[in-house]
């Protein structure tokens, strides 16, 4: 039994490594107000009369974020815009290039 209590007892330094990240991590969540934010939104979803028929959009609209918001558009149109001004600017360079010759 005494060599039982010893291996339970044993934690490998990766395995207490893990626990540390783990636990500084959760830390990180409490101090920045993540996990009560969690908990509320939680709480208000258990305490609806009526289950929202999406939960994740009660969730998203109670932290507080846009609704009926096409991501994957916005996520387009901004590497459209970034491939414009990546030409825009060597444009610009080329100008400048042949200016200074």
């Amino acid at each position: 039994r005494a060599s039982e209590r010893t291996n339970s007892a044993h934690v490998s330094p990766i395995k207490r490594t893990n626990m540390s990240k783990k636990e500084e991590y959760r830390r990180y969540l409490e101090q920045t107000g993540v996990l009560d934010a969690l908990t509320k939104v939680l709480v208000g979803l258990y305490e609806e009369p009526d289950r929202p028929k999406d939960p994740m959009e009660y969730i998203k609209k109670y932290l507080g974020a846009p609704s009926n918001v096409d991501v994957e558009g916005l996520k387009r149109e901004n590497e459209k815009l970034r491939q414009e001004l990546d030409k825009e600017l060597r444009k610009q360079q080329k100008g400048q290039k042949k200016d200074g010759s």
